[in-house]
């Protein structure tokens, strides 16, 4: 898997005051629910998690009235906020009232442009490549922390304010406001060239600045805003550019408690790819459908997915660390010592439905994960194969007679030449079949063939995809996509071949528990994965513990299904939608709201 690309569709693209914010074929998320995909058995692209009445606050208007409630505040917030339009919102209403105001903006305060470059520069990699290394700096090396914690509020002004990037760093004893960002509006910005990577003033590339703030900027972001988060006071979504909505810190926190122990579901966002096929758009209701098509829906990739809190119908994001930072002992339970605020599974679908063949690729082995991204943990996969049609195939595992010699020098004369390959000359294809898993540890071939709706239930990287052959297809740029034989080479693992892929690479599934009406189905993964898969199949209900394991769910066929936990939580989700049981939940059931059976994959952590 690899999400590396801009999007060539800009149906969607979005101007505020005549300039581009965002380019993206995707509907920003309402201020406001307006009451549209009402029913419990459709596809919800906003799922919320409900507060209460009062909670969530809307307009830059009742923000300045807590501000200068406080009159000395830090606001802090990620990478990619409209910082000048949120002072020249702010400073209008100040204005209206006659206060003076102090503003000290940390932008002022960062290091020269070529500084910074030489500190980053490091965890950057080549120019040409598209991975860089996890960076081991800390925000504060950015700025001139010294000049800016010479900044101190001015007794003559009514109002004082530190905004932005890195607020916090100026250590004012004041209530810190936090404005998040996700990630999918960040990178809608960046497409559109309407923010810049920390310290830059220049015009940049989409491709150097994914890989900037991957490596670097979300890096320094994340850690620091986990640093903060006791001391915020009040936390905004700062993802509609002339408005915003808030809430205080004790409400937001209570959320992420009620989640950490109920059950939850992020807010999922799709993308449209070389590949990419119709399933998603034919069958989800409320996405734009003027798109070329829909190759990615990130279900739970949590590095790019937020939490949607909801009151009075307003609706406020936050990014889904919070929750592992402030809960991760409540989630992840008996793992959390391991992976720490790191959500180690991934759910997504990729959809070649009328659509093409991914690459033929591998995944980096642990070590060389570890020793060249820095990443903890390495891009083991599966695929659960939710629907397909036709002939739809899954390449994974070499021929009985691979020779890796020959193998590679036909890749390269195929880059370098742009000859196809009969790429089944040296790896296998295997009929998919709705149900079916295919394992695909680190360091195997792989690719999922067209007309398949692939469920890849994985460990969280989701990079780090070494693409080897990509049948001399173009990007929606029309441009070549990046071909990684030597990384491949580094990794792949030869001996899974022939009927070892049959023997160990194809999950077979078989019945561990039974009653009545119901069945559990053992779907187990390869020995090398750290998550294991079990998919429930009932007609009515079925009660599960969580024995202090956290569960990641799909309802993979039927209509919806309600879960109820230990804490009389209650919610219904439809078909396809991913769920998330905390480890904290104790127990749920899970009552089926469909005509017939209902079928729900388990992913859980060995």
């Amino acid at each position: 898997m690899n999400l590396n690309q801009s999007n060539a569709n800009n149906s969607g693209q979005q101007e505020t005051g005549g300039t581009l914010f965002r380019k993206t074929s995707q509907y920003l998320m309402p201020v406001k629910l307006n009451g549209t995909n009402t029913s419990q058995h459709e596809y919800h692209i906003y799922p919320v998690s409900s507060l209460g009445s009062g909670k969530i606050f809307n307009g830059f208007a009742s923000l300045a009235n807590y501000i200068a409630d406080k009159k000395t505040v830090v606001i802090d917030g990620y990478t990619g906020v409209f910082w000048d339009r949120i002072t020249t919102a702010l400073n209008e209403w100040f204005a209206a009232k006659g206060l003076s105001v102090n503003w000290i903006e940390t932008s002022a305060y960062l290091k020269p442009g070529a500084e910074v470059e030489e500190l980053v520069k490091p965890f950057l990699g080549t120019p040409e490549s598209v991975w860089g290394t996890k960076c081991t700096l800390q925000l504060q090396d950015l700025y001139q922390v010294e000049q800016l914690s010479q900044q101190i509020p001015d007794s003559k002004c009514d109002i004082n304010v530190v905004i932005g990037c890195g607020a916090a760093l100026s250590s004012w004893n004041a209530p810190l406001i936090y404005i998040d960002l996700p990630k999918n509006e960040l990178q809608f910005r960046m497409r559109a060239g309407s923010i810049t990577n920390l310290g830059v003033t220049g015009v940049e590339e989409p491709f150097s600045m994914y890989k900037r703030f991957y490596f670097v900027d979300w890096v320094l972001l994340n850690a620091h805003k986990k640093q903060n988060l006791n001391k915020i006071a009040v936390i905004a979504d700062g993802q509609w550019p002339d408005t915003i909505n808030w809430m205080h810190a004790a409400d937001f926190k209570a959320g992420l408690n009620h989640l950490s122990q109920s059950v939850f579901r992020v807010r999922p966002w799709f993308e449209p790819g070389a590949w990419g096929g119709h399933w998603i758009r034919e069958r989800i209701k409320n996405l734009n459908k003027d798109v070329v098509n829909y190759a990615w829906s990130f279900e739970l990739i949590v590095p790019e997915n937020g939490l949607v809190f909801e009151s009075d119908s307003y609706l406020l994001e936050v990014s889904f660390d919070f929750l592992m930072f402030h809960n991760q002992e409540q989630v992840l339970g008996a793992h959390a010592a391991k992976f720490r605020d790191e959500f180690p599974i991934r759910f997504d679908f990729l959809d070649t439905f009328d659509g093409g063949n991914l690459s033929i690729q591998c995944h980096p082995k642990l070590k060389y994960i570890q020793d060249n991204f820095g990443e903890t943990i390495t891009q083991d996969e599966t695929y659960y194969i939710l629907d397909c049609q036709g002939k739809a195939q899954v390449y994974l595992g070499f021929q009985d007679n691979i020779d890796p010699q020959e193998f590679r020098a036909a890749l390269e004369n195929s880059q370098a030449e742009s000859k196809e390959i009969e790429i089944t000359d040296y790896v296998q294809s295997h009929t998919a079949k709705k149900h079916d898993l295919f394992l695909i540890p680190n360091g195997t071939v792989h690719s999922a063939g067209a007309d398949n709706l692939v469920l890849e239930i994985s460990a969280t990287p989701y990079i780090f995809t070494f693409k080897m052959y990509d049948w001399l297809r173009l990007d929606l740029d029309g441009n070549p996509r990046p071909i990684n034989i030597e990384h491949a080479f580094n990794n792949l693992d030869f001996s899974r071949k022939g009927q070892k892929v049959q023997d160990e690479l194809i999950s077979k599934q078989t019945v561990i528990e039974q009653g009545a009406d119901w069945q559990l189905v053992h779907v187990p993964t390869h020995k090398e994965h750290f998550y294991d898969v079990h998919r429930m199949e009932f007609d009515k209900e079925i009660s599960v513990e969580t024995n202090n394991q956290c569960h990641v769910m799909m309802l993979v066929e039927g209509e919806a299904v309600a879960v109820k936990t230990d804490d009389g939580t209650e919610q219904v989700f439809a078909y396809a939608e991913t769920f998330v049981v905390p480890a904290a939940a104790k127990s749920y059931v899970l009552t089926n709201k469909g005509q017939s059976r209902a079928k729900v994959i388990k992913a859980f952590l060995k």
